[in-house]
């Protein structure tokens, strides 16, 4: 049982419940278990996604939700561990964040609603925004370059990286499954539409130029050539794919490597 008995309060039409319908159904479909599930999320409409999926969750400060993912997963490595937050939590508050994770390789699942917008504060640029979109805090325009966070993520040692599309919830939901089994630092870029903010980048505008990977790289050299991809053609699906030690692999108190200490005066005398 993976509902709850309240339903999403997003305005009619949001990308969010696309995201929210995939989320939903890969869970059930790798039938995991509510208890074994922790959700992380920030500050955002995005990030209200935990308050609407029965498993355990912990809203954190904005931009803070990865860092409150890391340090449960270290804490209980057999959970899944998943975080929630839009493309301002994750790429402008929470940026450090997101680079540290990536070079991490921890075992946690990062969904990012990018809606190119902040939509929970009515509308100002992201940092996805594209130069020269114009915004109620922008009305010239906005001066500064979008955040490519597909090419960030593979930059910075993410092992799996993918883009998503909140349109197609069926393509998503299967992003997500695979992204869940992987074994390692796993980031999805949710294209997800905000029909009361973002006039430019609606579902119609997306439609016309989304497409379908046939199958993932494992070369990040030709993963960063795909990600370059943006305006008239834009990729959808796993960008990059490798294979690496996780962050919980090479700590030895998780893997047992290391023999706990009967007590104080044995540690002193092995550290002797």
């Amino acid at each position: 049982m993976i509902e709850t008995k309240g339903k999403p309060n997003w305005c009619p039409g949001c990308g969010n419940y696309g995201i929210w319908e995939s989320l939903k159904g890969a869970i059930k479909e790798l039938k995991l278990k509510s208890e074994n599930i922790v959700i992380t999320s920030g500050i955002g409409c995005s990030s209200k996604i935990s308050h609407w999926i029965r498993t355990y969750a912990l809203n954190g400060l904005h931009g803070r939700a990865l860092p409150l993912a890391e340090g449960i997963k270290l804490a209980n490595p057999k959970l899944t561990v998943i975080t929630c937050g839009g493309d301002g939590d994750g790429y402008a508050e929470g940026g450090n964040h997101f680079i540290h994770f990536c070079r991490s390789n921890i075992n946690v699942k990062y969904f990012v609603h990018d809606n190119q917008i902040y939509g929970l504060t009515k509308g100002q640029p992201s940092p996805t925004s594209d130069e020269g979109f114009i915004t109620k805090t922008t009305p010239y325009g906005t001066i500064e370059k979008a955040i490519n966070p597909i090419l960030l993520a593979i930059a910075s040692g993410a092992t799996f990286v993918a883009r998503g599309y909140a349109g197609d919830i069926n393509h998503l939901k299967n992003l997500m499954k695979q992204a869940i089994k992987h074994k390692g630092a796993a980031i999805i870029d949710i294209l997800q539409p905000c029909v009361s903010f973002n006039n430019k980048n609606t579902y119609k505008w997306y439609q016309e130029r989304i497409y379908k990977l046939e199958k993932s790289s494992d070369s990040r050299i030709e993963a960063m050539k795909i990600a370059e991809q943006w305006g008239k053609k834009i990729p959808i699906g796993i960008i990059y794919q490798s294979n690496e030690p996780t962050y919980e692999e090479r700590i030895p108190a998780i893997n047992n490597k290391t023999k706990p200490a009967n007590s104080i005066k044995s540690l002193i005398d092995e550290l002797k």
